[in-house]
């Protein structure tokens, strides 16, 4: 019977994982302000896009500065983090991972 409800909770946990993604959208002329911290996110799929070779992606989700950071829950934004006027992320890792948190918590 443990055994039964360690798999269902483990189920349970990569279907929540796999809603959840961060995207981290900076360029190359950018790099300096890369937030390296993102990768210590949990419970979230991480991808990083670089606007200067996918104009798609950038057109795609509206991004006006770099770095901008979007949470987004089966493909539809959730949260976004934008740079300020220096280029420099503002958003503190504590608090993009409470938002996931939170998201996780709501989807139980």
């Amino acid at each position: 019977m443990k055994k039964i409800l360690f798999l269902l909770l483990f189920l349970t946990s990569g279907i929540i994982h796999s809603q959840i993604t961060v995207i981290h959208f900076n360029a190359g002329w950018n790099s300096s302000n890369d937030v390296g911290w993102v990768e210590d996110l949990t419970d979230t799929k991480l991808k990083w896009v670089d606007i200067a070779t996918d104009a798609k992606s950038q057109t795609e989700h509206k991004i006006t500065v770099v770095p901008t950071i979007l949470v987004l829950v089966d493909g539809e934004e959730e949260e976004r983090y934008e740079a300020d006027i220096s280029f420099s992320m503002q958003a503190t890792k504590k608090e993009i991972q409470e938002v996931i948190d939170e998201i996780v918590m709501d989807q139980f």
